[in-house]
Parts: structure tokens; sequence; C-alpha cells
């Protein structure tokens, strides 16, 4: 009889999330019985999708997987007590699904952030005797201190000790980096509890992309560079300002590329015209299905993130997006993610926030051949394929909770 396992989820499909509907049927190809309990839809704008509208409970059956949705409080804008309401009116409402009306699995997995899935997945598991493989996506409370969402040193304790009471209680972890199981180790979790399983892309959207280029996508008369997804405090994006500013000034045919929006897109656009940048294109963010497209056309694909201890350990998910598609990589970010891009061969790594660095890594690239380019992005998509992809990871997973069930299952 095939494992049944209850993916715990504030987020699934239609929410663009790479380990929503795409994880589900993977798993259930490769033998699980999966169901889902999640939210109604609503991120990341914070209002809910065309055709839904918040019930007590609402059951659908999506490519034979059936999705089991709970209400919760539409919210994802920068105030904290909305943001907060938004975690635990889904919180509350899965763990009154999960203790009495779901169907019994023989694991759960939860998947985080938010942390109050966690404590919503340790809480079912207490009173019913489920097992829980706990997929850790944040580091928290150390992303939210690095990104601001949280500066209350008193607050950041309070959550760390939740954390650590739900590490304690779940009976595996998974990790996206090997310094996420360092750091997690360091704090008391063993190290036979925790499994380093790195990400895979969208693999659908990137690999078969749909829509056309922007008209104001530069030619390929210049050498494009260009950086996709949120523009937020985290990503620290002054400084390729400061690096396009560099490539301007020393009349370098290189035209730096800014596709997505986030909390600091109104100040970058600000600045970059406050600064006259001609080598500045600014892309609205796109749907998904889309992103391939454009991402393809670029010449180089740039990661960075300022300098924090934190980010370090992380590898940005737009990481393996980068390497499906298949172009050179230019990482601005310390440790890990540096390591996986050199490890790959698929493109350079500098350090972050420091704009020469930042425009002589991109003048190098453009001044390499084309065969040059192409065997780093040859390089990355077959590293991508071999180590990442959806496939091998859920495979992983499988064998994660397969052993969680054999051997902690009531």
């Amino acid at each position: 009889m095939a494992l049944r396992v209850l993916m715990l989820t504030q987020w699934f499909d239609p929410e663009s999330f790479f380990k929503g509907l795409v994880f589900a049927r993977e798993l259930q190809r490769q033998g699980f019985e999966v169901e889902v309990l999640t939210g109604f839809p609503n991120y990341p704008g914070g209002k809910l999708y065309p055709g839904y509208r918040v019930r007590w409970y609402q059951k659908e059956m999506m490519d034979g997987i059936r999705v089991n949705r709970v209400p919760l409080y539409p919210s994802h804008d920068r105030s904290a007590w909305r943001r907060v309401l938004n975690y635990a009116s889904f919180a509350a409402s899965s763990l009154i699904y999960g203790l009495f009306f779901a169907r019994r699995p023989d694991v759960i997995y939860a998947y985080h952030p938010p942390l109050t899935v966690g404590v919503t997945a340790s809480l079912i598991r207490l009173f019913r005797r489920i097992p829980v493989v706990y997929d850790v996506q944040d580091m928290w409370p150390d992303t939210l201190k690095a990104t601001g969402m949280i500066n209350s040193p008193k607050l950041l304790r309070v959550i760390g000790k939740v954390c650590q009471w739900v590490y304690k209680r779940v009976d595996h972890i998974v990790v996206l980096s090997p310094g996420f199981k360092k750091l997690l180790i360091e704090r008391g979790v063993p190290a036979e509890k925790v499994t380093v399983i790195r990400n895979w892309a969208d693999e659908k959207s990137l690999l078969e992309p749909k829509g056309q280029l922007p008209d104001s996508f530069p030619t390929s008369d210049y050498f494009r560079i260009l950086f996709a997804g949120n523009m937020g405090k985290a990503q620290a994006l002054d400084a390729v300002l400061d690096a396009a500013a560099l490539s301007e000034t020393k009349s370098a045919n290189i035209v730096w590329i800014f596709l997505g929006d986030g909390v600091e897109h109104e100040q970058l656009k600000r600045r970059a015209a406050d600064m006259a940048l001609q080598n500045i294109v600014f892309l609205p963010r796109v749907p998904g299905s889309e992103v391939g497209s454009i991402l393809s056309a670029a010449d180089a694909l740039l990661v960075h993130l300022r300098k924090d201890p934190l980010f370090k350990i992380t590898i940005p998910s737009k990481t393996q997006a980068y390497l499906a598609v298949g172009k050179p990589i230019l990482m601005a970010v310390e440790g890990d993610a540096a390591d996986l891009v050199q490890e790959a061969q698929a493109g350079l790594a500098v350090q972050p926030e420091d704009a020469n660095a930042l425009y002589q890594a991109v003048l190098r690239l453009s001044m390499l051949s084309d065969e040059q380019r192409a065997a780093m992005a040859r390089a990355g998509k077959a590293y991508y394929q071999e180590q990442l992809c959806l496939e091998v990871g859920a495979r992983r997973f499988g064998k994660v909770i397969s052993e969680v069930a054999g051997g902690r299952a009531a």
C-alpha cells in the first residue's frame, strides 16, 4: 500500500510556488499518495485570486491530488500586524482541520516559512502521533532580522525559542544548504536529524516559456546582464546601480536589466533617474510562465544579496532557475551560493556590495568569447539536471519520507 503524505503548506497553486503542485505530482508519480492542506490563494499580493473567496472549507481536485483549503486572513503587505494575522489565522484553521477532520496520513510534510506551520505540524504530531518531515527554507529568526522585518531583540529571542521547540518535536528536518545544517547543529539539533536537499526550479515555466520579449528589452548590440526577482533591502541593489554607473563612465557596452518588483523598486528607479543612468532598464514583474523567455534572452544573469552572515549559508532560489535556463551566472553572494556556482563551473563569483568588483566581473564576462560563455551555460544546465532537478530532489525527499514513516509512524 502506498504511503500517505499530507502536505501542510500555507501556499499552494495557483500561487507561484515551486514546492506546490509540481512537487505533489512528482511524489505521487514516485508511488506516494498525496493530499494537501493549504489556505486560499492570495500570495504575493495579499488579494484573493479570481474565482476564490474565503470559506470555512473548500475541496479541490488538482491533477488527481486532493487539495483541502481552510480559511485565512489574506494579507502580504508591510504591516506587521496584518502579516501576523495572516500567519496565525492559517495556523489556527489548519490545526483544527488537521486534528479533527484530516484523513490520517503516514507522514506530514510541513513547509517553513512561516514558523506557524511548524507549530501546527508539531501539535498535530503531539495529539495524533503522526511523524513530521519539516522543510526549512528560511532560517528564522535570522531571516527576519537580516531583512529588517523584525528588529526587536526580545521578539527575535521569542521566535528563536519557538523554532527550537519545533525542531525538537518534528521527526526530521530538510534544509536547502550545508550552511543551514551546520547552523542547526550548532543550535543543538542532532546531525542525523538533518538532511540537505537543494531546491529545484519551476522547470515547466522556465524550459517551456511563453510570451514575447518586452519592446524595451535591449538588443544584442549590448551585453545584457539581468537581475530577476524581488527588489528588497536584502538584495542591496544600490550597489548594482553604482556598478552600472561605473560601466557607463568607462563607456562599456553593457546594459543592466532589472526584472520584477519589491519594496525597493520605486526607490531604485528614482535613484537611477537622479544619476541620469542611460544603461539601466526596468522591466515590470511578469507571470512565471513568461520569465523563462526573458532570462533566456539575456547574456548573463545576476544574483545579489547584501553582506550578512545569514546569506553566507543561503542559496537564493533564483540560482536554480538561472542554472536550469542555461546562462552564465554572476553570483554576488558569499558562501554556499558562490560555492555552488563554482562547483557547477557555471559562472563567476564576486563579493556583494562591491560596485567595482561587480563591474569588473560583468566586463570580464562580456569579453569572453561566445563559446566560452556557452561552455559555462552548458555546464550549469548539466549540473542542474544531474544534481538539482525536480526528479532528483523529489526522490531524495521520498527516501526521507519513507525512512521517517518506517521508523516513527504510529
